[in-house]
């Protein structure tokens, strides 16, 4: 299930955010980049509609995902494949 972000507290999407950025590992850019500056990435590209926010279900999780790969039946898979 989609989850509207504009619908959380500031704080609660900064720290889902903040998770979301934790979780996905090292960076292997050319430069390093700060928390912050991947969360307000993350934020920009859930104001641009890049990303969503989903919720499962079945796991009782949130994540962070590309629009173009959810669909109704996301739920039935663990985790998406990137």
């Amino acid at each position: 299930m989609m989850i509207p972000w504009q619908q959380l507290a500031p704080e609660t999407l900064e720290s889902i955010i903040e998770s979301f950025v934790l979780r996905e590992g090292t960076d292997y850019g050319e430069h390093e980049r700060s928390l912050q500056q991947k969360v307000d990435d993350v934020k920009r590209q859930l104001k641009s509609g890049q990303v969503i926010l989903v919720w499962s279900e079945l796991h009782e999780t949130i994540n962070i995902m590309p629009k173009d790969r959810f669909s109704d039946d996301m739920e039935e898979q663990p985790y998406p494949e990137y």
